[in-house]
């Protein structure tokens, strides 16, 4: 007579311990249930923000969805005020931004995620439709500066991964004042001679990491501008593009530095730079220090290794100035391949802040199938293991 109680009892522990699942799985807001409209020319940004309040509002782990089709958010949107700790943005969809570049062009974000914690974006193709805001720049004419496409703004917890950003106003991802981030299979696509289109900025963050990615653009594959700390970059492919960039640095006078960046295991093609610190020509308290480039490719890359602390753009509040910002204990350790100029190393440093404790190991770049140089100015380190071209330091 007790085994049916018996399995009452246990079917009733088996229901108890599933309903939280259950109740999990089934927390799925599709952005279509909410107004969206799969044709690319209906504005879909309240369905998203509908669909995102529905998520926030949940007490357990919660995804916004969008299912295949083209959803046209037309006007900035930022997501934001969120209890939920837990959301996915699952996007398997493609989501366009206005054709008309003024409809978002003064706006600093198309899209933005702001002052939230353990948010995910999987999947998805942005495309911010820059074409033509870029055609207007090249132009010469007086355009609107242009939108980044995603911004993370003071935000904790993030991750994005398989998501493809296309044809950018300005920027393709900034990552502001946040705290571990993390971007992995992430791919950024515009052309070579689009104006002002960072693949992934990164400034006042901590604990960043970007992985598997691969970024085709016309400016900085990845920046990194003041304030940020604690960076790992690992098997990126970068060209065409500007490289990797420490900087544009001592813009202000006073600003935060830059410390503890490691790039490695990365490919630059046919890019303008390779590795490269960057700062302004005049005053400032700012730094950078305990930074790492190795296990790099350069193929036909015009500055593979590079320092420029001479950076003085049209003349404007520099000229006849010294960089005050300090560079200090930078490795570049197993870096090989071709470069498309002659000088292949260049350390083109402060003369009132000379670089220090700059280390090369394992160094091996040709131009031309020749012997490259090297180029010093201010610059003091060491060398280890062979070293082509030879050492300036």
């Amino acid at each position: 007579m007790g085994f049916p109680f018996n399995s009452m009892i246990l079917s009733f522990v088996l229901v108890s311990l599933l309903y939280p699942y259950d109740q999990a799985a089934a927390a799925t807001y599709n952005v279509v249930n909410f107004g969206a409209k799969a044709d690319g020319k209906t504005n879909s940004g309240k369905a998203f923000l509908s669909a995102w309040a529905a998520a926030c509002a949940a007490s357990s782990p919660a995804t916004v969805y969008a299912p295949p089709g083209r959803y046209l958010l037309g006007n900035a949107i930022t997501f934001s005020d969120c209890k939920n700790h837990a959301v996915t943005f699952r996007i398997d969809a493609t989501v366009v931004a206005p054709a008309d570049y003024g409809v978002i062009g003064n706006a600093a974000n198309w899209i933005e995620f702001k002052d939230v914690t353990g948010v995910s974006v999987l999947g998805g193709v942005l495309d911010g439709q820059g074409t033509g805001l870029w055609a207007c720049k090249n132009s010469g004419k007086n355009c609107p500066s242009g939108a980044t496409t995603l911004g993370l703004t003071g935000s904790n917890n993030i991750l994005i991964s398989g998501l493809t950003s296309l044809n950018s106003q300005m920027f393709h991802i900034v990552i502001n004042g946040c705290e571990k981030v993390k971007l992995q299979g992430v791919r950024v696509s515009a052309s070579g001679n689009s104006p002002n289109t960072d693949g992934i900025h990164v400034q006042l963050s901590s604990g960043v990491t970007i992985v598997d990615t691969k970024i085709k653009t016309g400016d900085d594959c990845i920046s990194i501008g003041p304030g940020a700390a604690n960076l790992w970059m690992e098997n990126i492919a970068c060209g065409p593009g500007h490289g990797i960039s420490i900087g544009s640095l001592g813009k202000d006078l006073k600003e935060e530095g830059v410390q503890n960046v490691t790039v490695t295991t990365a490919t630059f093609t046919g890019t303008q730079n390779g590795v490269r610190i960057k700062s302004w020509a005049r005053a400032s308290n700012g730094f950078a220090r305990d930074v790492r480039f190795q296990h790099i490719a350069m193929v036909n890359v015009q500055n593979p290794i590079f320092i420029d602390q001479n950076y003085c753009p049209n003349n404007n509040n520099c000229p006849d100035q010294v960089s005050g910002v300090k560079i200090s204990d930078v490795t570049y350790q197993d870096i090989h391949g071709t470069s498309a100029t002659e000088v292949a190393v260049n350390f083109d440093c402060s003369s009132k802040n000379p670089c220090s404790r700059i280390k090369l190991q394992d160094v091996k770049l040709t131009y031309k199938n020749k012997v490259a140089e090297a180029s010093c100015a201010n610059a003091d380190g060491t060398t280890a293991g062979s070293i082509q071209p030879a050492s300036c330091l």
